[in-house]
């Protein structure tokens, strides 16, 4: 396996699904919220505010506002607090775009006093560009620790737009 320069590793070529999964000490309710709060994504998702209505056949449009559209697409499955399911376009390159449509699933299930949060990034093409989902790792440990001690987490990512905003 091929490390990413930033995090993560690069699928296998034939592979055309990425699973990432953690375990985050809160509730589901919290987790749903920080998931769907435009603001709370913003802290831990490299400064990109998702907005929608959150109901099923809904849009979403995800962004730095006045910077960069990041992705946008429809919630096909939306059941709070326990799983989102997203189609995925992403914006922010011609690169990217070229890609066409995958699918982002966020499951979440209460384990204890902690939540297993499984984020299945699947229909993607064998040999996809690896920036669709290479950014992964960062998005899921920044929540991680937003969650767990109210603080942002530094990483290449979080740091990419935040002196253009």
């Amino acid at each position: 396996m091929e490390r990413l320069p930033e995090a993560g590793y690069l699928l296998a070529e034939r592979d055309t699904v990425g699973v990432f999964e953690i375990f985050i000490k809160t509730t589901p309710e919290r987790l749903w919220e920080a998931i769907t709060d435009p603001q709370q994504r913003a802290k831990y998702s490299f400064g990109v505010e998702t907005h929608s209505d959150w109901t099923p056949g809904s849009d979403y449009k995800a962004g730095v506002p006045g910077v960069v559209d990041i992705a946008a697409g429809e919630n096909i499955e939306v059941d709070p607090p326990r799983r989102l399911v997203q189609s995925f376009n992403a914006l922010w390159s011609d690169d990217v775009k070229g890609e066409g449509t995958s699918r982002v699933t966020w499951e979440i299930e209460q384990v204890e006093d902690s939540c297993r949060l499984t984020v299945v990034h699947d229909q993607l093409r064998p040999g996809a560009n690896a920036e669709l989902y290479g950014g992964w790792p960062m998005i899921l440990s920044g929540l991680k620790t937003l969650l767990e001690t109210g603080e942002p987490l530094t990483t290449p990512g979080s740091l990419r737009y935040s002196q253009a905003a």
